[in-house]
């Protein structure tokens, strides 16, 4: 046991208070500075979603010896001395300044796209939110004129991260300048996706009012977000995409050894070696094999694991016929866990979400599904690579019990402090929907031996991802090593192991989390059935690790303790009876 997690264990210390109160302010100030540095995008969900940050050098340097300062007076603040609650928001509120710091360090800026988003992606996004005042349309038309200085900052650092080798690999850009080409070849200012807010506006925004603001987002789009997707473009063909590296491990990058390190930790906060994550990974991939031979068996499949695997890619009562047939699928699995949801959790999140198709400038590099806050994104692009046997395991990650539900409760839940609110650990979130694929065969989820093959699958890829991840990054793997790989042990189409093998290469470390989080809420869960017996209740169990935020293995392996010693109350008892 760690010092850290042991110091989780100790109750309440006299003095708790004084020492909360440091940690408290120390955090609150620095959260709001941090928002307002960030401004939008992932890093940073609370944060103004249509002002771009500022990423040229003197912001660099600041948020370096911000986050120096920070981690300083952090250490400064021993766990012992904190209340139960205090040495939980210690645990999360360190493992958020260890990974920004470590950024920074490794000038992680110089970098800002992997093989599935990029900065001008993330900016294109502002363009589909929601618009319901007219200030939301005068901020976003003050977002397009800040456009040229944001990209011209992002092309200063990539040619700083060429400089010195540290660049996505070349392999996983082809393609990528795709959407970038599309706005700045669009015919007219109202043909650009930056236009769509303005096609159709509130009728209680007056009439001359729409007027103005159409005319202004038309000349903000062809004065400045036209150029600077211009200049941006040229940059990507004639330098970028040219002079990206060949190689594709971390462990060639500069530093690179210490770099992936850094990214084992932060996505898998346990501090495991790549060696021992892929031993890790070999071995549940062998004992997910033996259940998707079960399958096979119970099907009556003559043939061996390959053979099914083939016959699932090509069968085509497998695979929706129009796009609009995959997001009724979709739907339908969506409502069905409705059904069921009061029955595996006690306190169930005000928030809904909508169920629409990943943008078509995204789709060609995008995964099969996303979600969160609101919206479950459904990649209706290249039907033949999206089986409908893994789409009720696909919609369970996803929309609700998992993105689309465990995020809104972290947000709904004012008990937390903001930084863990808003945060997101993808050990803990990525863990936690993985955990929702295996959970829907307790909920009856599966209506056919070849959905739960689907699930099976999708467990046997994120397992796979242990293996793959390390092999790539520490192990000298080739990309066509690793996409043979993904090949044999899982049931995904090809065109979806390109694009996951590209998304492993381009962002070293992320793919660990799934798996690595899965398996700790199981392994917690396990251990407070052990322990509880009959007063185990799944519902408080789910409870209590929903109410967390987005949080490391530590703490949810002290939330259980915590559990086991309440006698299984979870934290919303009126809810769970």
């Amino acid at each position: 046991m760690s010092l850290l997690l042991a110091a989780l264990t100790l109750a309440t210390p006299a003095g708790a208070s004084a020492a909360d109160a440091r940690l408290k302010a120390l955090y609150t100030d620095e959260y709001a500075w941090r928002k307002h540095m960030l401004a939008a995008g992932d890093a940073n969900p609370g944060g103004n979603a249509r002002r771009l940050p500022d990423v040229g050098p003197a912001a660099q340097a600041q948020k370096l010896a911000r986050w120096t300062r920070t981690a300083a007076a952090l250490a400064a603040i021993r766990p012992a001395t904190l209340s139960e609650a205090g040495r939980a928001d210690y645990l999360v509120y360190k493992g958020q300044i260890d990974a920004l710091l470590a950024e920074q360090r490794f000038r992680d800026y110089e970098k800002p796209l992997n093989a599935d988003t990029s900065f001008w992606g993330d900016v294109a996004d502002a363009s589909r939110g929601d618009f319901v005042r007219e200030q939301d349309y005068r901020d976003y038309v003050a977002m397009l004129r800040e456009i040229p200085r944001y990209f011209d900052q992002q092309i200063v650092n990539m040619r700083a991260g060429l400089a010195r080798r540290f660049t996505a690999p070349q392999v996983t850009l082809k393609g990528r300048d795709i959407g970038v080409a599309q706005v700045a070849e669009a015919r007219t200012p109202e043909d650009s996706l930056f236009y769509a807010p303005f096609v159709r506006m509130p009728a209680t925004i007056p009439a001359a009012t729409q007027s103005a603001l159409r005319a202004q987002a038309a000349a903000a789009i062809r004065e400045a977000v036209v150029p600077a997707h211009a200049r941006l473009l040229a940059f990507l063909r004639a330098e970028y995409i040219p002079g990206a590296r060949r190689t594709i491990a971390a462990y060639d990058l500069p530093d690179g050894k210490a770099y992936y390190q850094s990214k084992v930790a932060e996505y898998t906060t346990q501090g495991q070696t790549p060696e021992a994550i892929h031993r890790i990974g070999l071995a549940e991939v062998a004992k997910l094999r033996g259940r998707m031979q079960d399958v096979m068996n119970r099907v009556g499949f003559k043939g061996d694991l390959p053979a099914f695997l083939a016959f699932l890619r090509t069968d085509p009562r497998f695979y929706a016929k129009t796009p609009q047939d995959l997001l009724d699928r979709a739907a339908w699995i969506a409502k069905t866990f409705d059904g069921k949801a009061s029955q595996y959790f006690g306190h169930l999140p005000r928030a809904r979400f909508a169920i629409r198709p990943v943008p078509a400038d995204l789709a060609p590099f995008y995964t099969s599904g996303r979600g969160g806050p609101g919206v479950y994104l459904v990649n209706t692009y290249n039907l033949p690579a999206r089986p409908l046997y893994s789409l009720a395991a696909l919609t369970l990650h996803e929309s609700a019990p998992g993105h689309a539900f465990q995020m809104p409760l972290a947000a709904e839940n004012t008990a937390l402090p903001a930084f863990r609110r808003d945060g997101y650990l993808s050990v803990y979130g990525e863990g936690w929907a993985l955990y929702c694929e295996a959970l829907g065969e307790e909920m009856g989820m599966y209506d056919t031996p070849y959905d739960l093959f689907g699930m099976l699958s999708y467990q046997a890829w994120r397992a796979a991802r242990l293996v793959v991840d390390t092999g790539i990054h520490a192990k000298g793997w080739t990309r066509e090593q690793a996409q043979r790989y993904l090949h044999d042990n899982t049931a995904l189409a090809d065109h979806e192991i390109e694009t996951e093998v590209d998304r492993y290469i381009a962002w070293p470390g992320q793919a660990l989390s799934y798996y690595t989080g899965e398996l700790a809420i199981q392994r917690d869960r396990a251990r407070a059935q052990a322990a509880l017996g009959p007063k185990f209740d799944l519902r408080a169990f789910h409870d209590a690790i929903l109410a967390l935020g987005s949080v490391p293995v530590s703490v949810i392996d002290a939330r259980t303790d915590r559990l086991i010693r309440d006698g299984g109350r979870g934290p919303y008892p009126e809810e769970e009876k």
